[in-house]
C-alpha cells in the first residue's frame, strides 16, 4: 500500500513564501511523474506544477516565476516552493504521483489528502 503525506500548508500574508512537502511511503519500486494540484472553493482542481522522473518541469502560467517544483528521489519526496504568494493562490493543494509498486506492475496514480494554503492579510 502506498501513501502520500503532505505538509507545509497554513496561513501566509500576501507576498510571503511557503514550502510544501509530500513524501511517498509504502510499497514503492519506482516513482514516475510527481505533481501538485490545487482546488479553490467552487472551482475545479487544476494542475499547478509537475516534475518528471528526470527532473523536467512544467507550470501553469499563473505561477511561472513564483513557484518552483523539485524532488528528492532518495527520499521519495516532492516539494513546491511558493514565493510572492497572492490571495488567488488560496486553495487546498494536493500532491500527486505515478508510482510503480512492483517491477511487474504498471504505474498507478496516487493522491495525498491535501493541505490548505490561505493567503490573506
Amino acid at each position: 500500500q502506498v501513501q502520500l503525506v503532505e505538509s507545509g500548508g497554513g496561513l501566509v500574508q500576501p507576498g510571503g513564501s511557503r514550502r510544501l512537502s509530500c513524501s511517498a511511503s509504502g510499497a514503492i519500486f519506482s516513482i514516475d511523474s510527481m505533481a501538485w494540484y490545487r482546488q479553490a472553493p467552487g472551482q475545479q482542481r487544476e494542475l499547478v506544477a509537475a516534475i518528471s522522473s528526470g527532473g523536467g518541469t512544467n507550470y501553469i502560467d499563473s505561477v511561472k516565476g513564483r513557484f518552483t517544483v523539485s524532488r528528492d528521489n532518495a527520499k521519495n519526496t516532492v516539494y513546491l516552493q511558493m514565493n510572492s504568494l497572492k490571495p488567488e493562490d488560496t486553495a487546498v493543494y494536493y500532491c500527486y504521483a505515478n508510482i510503480q509498486s512492483r517491477s511487474s506492475l504498471p504505474t498507478m496514480a496516487y493522491w495525498g489528502q491535501g493541505t490548505q494554503v490561505t493567503v490573506s492579510s
